[in-house]
């Protein structure tokens, strides 16, 4: 076993003698579309082990030593082999123990499997296969075929830290996908499956971290959700006060909360048509909204509107949710609840934000009805063609009548409780906006009254 500690200048120095040595062996390469690489990550000891598979198309910029028709020559590609281990991996992955960058690591071993090994099942069958004899050159490989196996090692101070990491993969392919786990001293794993770079990942967060993480995400998701943040103006252009408003967006709160949650706890349809339908409903939403606020409605029964597309946005929160779900750790409950707040405190800002631009708009530019008309029209013909661009990939999908077997009606059950739910915090919120809306009115009474008293 040769094992290597490196540095920026020996890396350098690497790239530029293996050019001279291999000068025409392999010529420059377009960068692939995709690529997935596999790691494991384990920290036992003293040592954490970073354990990668890397489909050897992505290094495009290494000359590999070939013979024939482009077939790899194994036997003299050690040098190469690790020279690329080091340019897009090593140099890429950035641990962290408690917080502090692992700075020292060492390149133990690399090489090429076939891809058709399937040695990447576990962490015991890839170790094993990483440290066998290399391929020999009897076995004819295309360079751009091959998966590269890299072994990285890292000093640690304790296995029982809290590490994490901080993947910089993505320049490897447009589309680069990331299959890591997380192997936990005490056994189990974590499992990721990101796209691109993630930013930093906490391999085993702690309740307080995966929080903090899903506020964040759930604040910039409303943020960046043009379809969210259209509905949230359509509720907004009409209601300007906070009487109004209060009972309209506690409603629609309550009611996304109720799906995101029921959506985590695997309610949800599992088909492919789904997403496509909620989007398409979501759209239909604005379209609803946006008329509503062109005929007029009745603003002390909007928060009922408001309540059922709530349910239908809900679902839409849960599809980011599902596949952020990876970096909770074993925090699910604490990171749904947090992701919610996160969802509610970027509703707070836009609200905060787009009121008094709406008030100065409506009293220096524009009549308040007419201007109501006009930004309604504007938002209700930009979701009018979500709607129908959404609508005909809806339809490009096969709809099949249910099995009834014990699946279906398993199924069935879960949406007879989950309508249970919706139907008791619908006759809940009712309840609390007709207190609150009693409480009110004697209130306007009791001010009405003084003021009688006082001009008398």
């Amino acid at each position: 076993m040769r094992r290597t500690s490196f540095a920026g200048p020996l890396t350098a120095g690497a790239m530029l003698i293996g050019l001279l040595i291999f000068p025409a062996t392999a010529s420059a390469h377009d960068i692939p579309s995709r690529v997935t690489v596999y790691a494991f990550v384990k920290p036992e000891g003293n040592t954490l082990t970073a354990l990668l598979r890397i489909p050897m198309e992505a290094f495009g910029e290494i000359s590999f030593p070939l013979r024939g028709p482009g077939y790899l020559r194994i036997s003299e590609a050690d040098f190469a082999l690790r020279d690329a281990a080091r340019v897009y991996i090593t140099e890429s992955l950035s641990f962290y123990e408690n917080g502090v960058e692992l700075e020292e690591k060492f390149l133990e071993t690399v090489r090429v499997s076939l891809p058709s090994s399937r040695a990447f099942t576990d962490y015991e069958s890839a170790l094993e296969n990483v440290y066998s004899p290399p391929l020999g050159d009897e076995v004819n490989l295309f360079w751009r075929q091959g998966m590269l196996d890299v072994l990285v090692t890292y000093p640690i101070e304790s296995e029982d830290a809290d590490f994490s990491v901080n993947p910089q993969l993505g320049a490897l392919s447009d589309q680069t996908t990331t299959v890591l786990r997380f192997m936990l001293p005490g056994g189990g794993e974590r499992l990721f499956n990101y796209l691109g770079n993630p930013g930093l990942v906490e391999l085993d967060p702690r309740w307080h971290q995966a929080a903090l993480r899903f506020v964040v995400m759930g604040f910039w998701h409303i943020l960046e959700g043009i379809d969210h943040l259209l509905f949230l103006f359509c509720l907004v252009i009409p209601l300007r006060s906070l009487r109004h408003l209060i009972p309209v967006v506690t409603s629609f709160t309550i009611a996304h909360s109720i799906t995101l949650i029921a959506s985590a706890m695997g309610i949800a349809p599992r088909v492919l048509w789904f997403p496509p339908l909620i989007e398409t409903l979501i759209a239909l939403s604005i379209v609803y909204m946006a008329f509503e606020n062109i005929v007029g409605s009745r603003p002390e029964h909007r928060w009922m509107v408001s309540f059922g597309f709530g349910l239908v946005h809900g679902f839409g929160f849960a599809f980011l949710f599902s596949d952020t779900l990876q970096f909770a750790g074993g925090h699910l409950i604490s990171s749904l609840l947090a992701f919610n707040v996160g969802v509610e405190l970027g509703q707070l800002l836009i609200l905060i934000l787009v009121i008094p631009v709406l008030n100065l708009l409506f009293r220096f530019l524009v009549a308040e009805r007419i201007g109501c008309i006009l930004l309604s029209a504007l938002l209700a013909h930009t979701a009018w063609h979500w709607m129908l661009d959404r609508g005909a990939q809806l339809q490009q999908f096969t709809f099949q009548y249910p099995i009834f077997d014990n699946l279906f009606y398993a199924a069935v059950m879960r949406w007879s409780m989950l309508l249970i739910i919706v139907a008791g915090c619908f006759w809940l919120t009712y309840e609390l906006f007709r207190r609150l809306n009693l409480v009110l009115s004697f209130a306007d009474l009791a001010r009405l009254k003084t003021s009688d008293d006082m001009s008398s």
